[in-house]
């Protein structure tokens, strides 16, 4: 990914941050030792993405500075995300997916910033996300088998549900469709999941908790009964999830740490007030039933590892650590840290990050910081 050099070498980086409505008003403030803005705070993006860059000391944006000197644009991005309310059900394509959707929206003259466009960049974007915080998600198909059990209570306390339940015992793909479709019966299914799920038993405690929480912040949503084909997962401090191509999901709440390929090819598939492209996100999205959705980390000398089957992976360090071979390498302090790239050595405060390309060798030392790494080229 890149020829060795860099106009920035080892460098401190900063970014202000992304105000979704979604995001929490105390979680990254608290988390970075920042000042709270009073309104929503949802993520600060660590990286050189053009939507969003970060910038140098100098107020350089860092993609800026790397074009200028001919440098290859990193292909990783590193966020904090905090949620308070529910992100949108979404999917992401794969690499040859995002190339075909990106060159034929090209050839269409779709314009870039179009609210109705889809592929924003010709890149895939798996995700990875480890919880700093208590975090709740939804990731993945579960089998059907659990998805069945829910609807069958469900459809006992109200029978408006029963349809839903006959469609996931014929085929996964055609219930999703039909819920994408929408109308009067789906409308009637969705008031009937929000009416039955208080009157659950206990053994589905976390699908009522999920119904309740997402029409708290979408009342009438299709999404509500999709949200009960899919894993419900709730990480605690340091366990993580990976979102590969074509996995439908969407977070909830918590405060974690994101690491994806740096794109922004987004198919939401509801609880958004945006587009939803019914028919391209059911051509891309993966409805495999997912056994564990979760990503089990690796310990290391100094550092916990998260490696996901991607171009990229997470580490956590809690001593002194050394990582080699990196094509980029994104620092983020969550308290003292001091990075060292070949010879250069730079201080971090708490909620300060650093940016290095293709570091033979990074040494960080902090109780507690997170290293992300691009460890290969991306697709």
């Amino acid at each position: 990914m890149s020829d060795g050099t860099s106009p920035v070498g080892l460098a401190r980086i900063a970014n202000a941050v992304r105000d979704y409505a979604w995001g929490s008003e105390t979680l990254v403030a608290e988390y970075l030792g920042t000042e709270p803005s009073g309104g929503p705070e949802a993520e600060v993006w660590l990286g050189a993405h053009p939507a969003w860059p970060a910038r140098l000391d100098d107020g350089t944006p860092l993609d800026a500075a790397l074009a200028a000197a001919g440098a290859t644009q990193p292909g990783i991005l590193l966020k904090v995300l905090a949620a308070a309310h529910a992100l949108s059900l979404q999917v992401h394509p794969s690499p040859a997916q995002a190339r075909a959707g990106f060159a034929a929206e090209e050839a269409a003259g779709v314009p870039l910033d179009a609210s109705h466009r889809s592929y924003k960049d010709p890149r895939s974007k798996p995700e990875l996300i480890v919880a700093v915080t208590p975090f709740e998600a939804l990731s993945g198909f579960q089998p059907a088998a659990r998805t069945l059990a829910v609807l069958d209570a469900l459809a006992a306390i109200d029978v408006r549900v029963a349809p839903y339940a006959e469609r996931v015992r014929a085929s996964t793909r055609e219930a999703l469709a039909w819920l994408l479709t929408g109308g009067d019966d789906v409308d009637a299914v969705v008031a009937g999941v929000v009416a039955a799920a208080p009157s659950l038993p206990a053994e589905h405690a976390a699908a009522a908790d999920t119904v309740a929480r997402l029409h708290a912040d979408y009342p009438g949503d299709a999404g509500i009964a999709t949200a009960l084909m899919l894993h419900r997962v709730s990480l605690a401090p340091g366990e993580g999830v990976f979102l590969p191509a074509g996995n439908l999901h969407a977070y909830l709440s918590g405060l974690g740490i994101e690491l994806m390929e740096a794109s922004d090819n987004v198919l939401r598939g509801g609880l958004t007030p945006k587009h939803v492209d019914r028919d391209e996100l059911l051509r891309i999205v993966d409805v495999t039933p997912v056994d564990d959705p979760m990503l089990h980390p690796i310990a290391l000398s100094g550092a916990t590892a998260y490696r996901p089957d991607a171009a990229f992976e997470l580490r956590h360090v809690e001593g002194s650590h050394t990582a080699d071979g990196a094509a980029c390498a994104i620092v983020l302090a969550a308290s003292p840290t001091v990075v060292e790239v070949a010879g250069e050595r730079l201080a971090l405060a708490r909620g300060e990050a650093a940016f290095a390309a293709a570091p033979a060798s990074i040494r960080v030392d902090a109780p507690d910081a997170w290293l992300a790494l691009e460890v290969r080229d991306t697709p």
